[in-house]
């Protein structure tokens, strides 16, 4: 017999630690896809759904802001306005994207940023705008302060605060009746959440229909392993800095959009990573509101991942 969590995690302290809707079973065989199945496109997913290998690190944000830049670029030149929810995870595609923007001479004048999410306190209260761990200080210093001139209106950056949070249905509803184009740009995390869409918000809603109308969440609570993910990837292993509450856009936002963009960049170097599970649940397990991304393969766009994700999931000892 196999010696590993499902043979052993009854009586221990991760009994019940995992949300309800999980099917550790599935999970498994999904991370048991192989790299010449990883890209092999399920029923469930829209034709228009595109995973793109990255080789390198340098390669994944070159491609996905390359990606950013001509969506911008495409709609200046239709002479519409865009709407674009920006996350902050992954990062480095945007320096790329402000590349290309600044090569090309694209002003942003008709582009209207929505931060996904931003930390808060248990009433929904957010971080100073200059705090180093706040998200809209990570946006002005990575996309909107380089862009110089050609940047973003400053009206038109819009902050997941305890007061504009709510207004984002309203705000990107009167856009879209103005012809906007309506793009999301994400990430997937450690437990396959878009934004800080949780897992275990599933069980508050009797029908997938509610589910996915949800627009926003104020104080949001944040399962333990996206702590630990973000204490590794955003506060050098400082787990006691990170909230334990987040401000958050909803399904009902982003899986309206005409396409989106993401991201799996998750590898930590000598063969360790975080993302190689979270990023084969995602393409592979079938959509439910317990697994927040397995949405995304159901709307147009692309899916950009490090080749080293696809990778088997073996164990390695380092």
């Amino acid at each position: 017999m196999a010696v590993n969590l499902m043979n052993t995690i009854k009586g221990s302290l991760l009994e019940g630690f995992f949300p309800e809707g999980w099917d550790l079973e599935a999970w498994d065989k999904c991370a048991a896809v192989t790299p010449k199945n990883f890209d092999k496109p399920e029923r469930w997913w829209h034709k228009q759904f595109q995973p793109v290998c990255c080789p390198t690190l340098g390669d994944f944000d070159t491609m996905m802001g390359h990606e950013i830049a001509m969506e911008i670029r495409n709609a200046r030149d239709a002479k519409k306005p865009l709407i674009l929810i920006l996350p902050v995870g992954p990062m480095g595609m945007y320096k790329w994207a402000v590349y290309f923007l600044k090569e090309w001479g694209v002003k942003c004048s008709h582009v209207h940023g929505f931060n996904m999410d931003e930390w808060s306190d248990p009433n929904g209260n957010t971080l100073p705008a200059k705090d180093p761990g706040a998200f809209q200080n990570a946006m002005e210093q990575a996309f909107y302060g380089p862009l110089g001139p050609l940047t973003v209106p400053a009206r038109q950056r819009h902050f997941a605060t305890k007061k504009e949070l709510p207004t984002y249905g309203r705000q990107i509803a009167a856009l879209r009746k103005r012809g906007a184009r309506l793009v999301t740009v994400y990430g997937i995390g450690r437990v396959c959440h878009i934004a800080f869409w949780e897992p275990h918000f599933a069980s508050e809603y009797a029908s997938l229909a509610q589910w996915k109308a949800a627009e926003y969440r104020l104080a949001a609570r944040l399962h333990p392993l996206t702590i630990e993910q973000n204490a590794i990837t955003s506060f050098k292993s400082r787990t006691t800095l990170v909230p334990a509450t987040a401000n958050t856009i909803g399904p009902g936002l982003f899986l309206k959009s005409d396409r989106c963009i993401g991201g799996a960049d998750g590898a930590l170097g000598r063969g360790m990573m975080w993302q190689g599970l979270s990023l084969r649940v995602t393409l592979h397990h079938q959509p439910s509101p317990w697994i927040t991304s397995t949405f995304m393969p159901t709307r147009p766009g692309r899916l950009f991942y490090l080749e080293e994700l696809a990778q088997p999931l073996e164990a390695e000892c380092n």
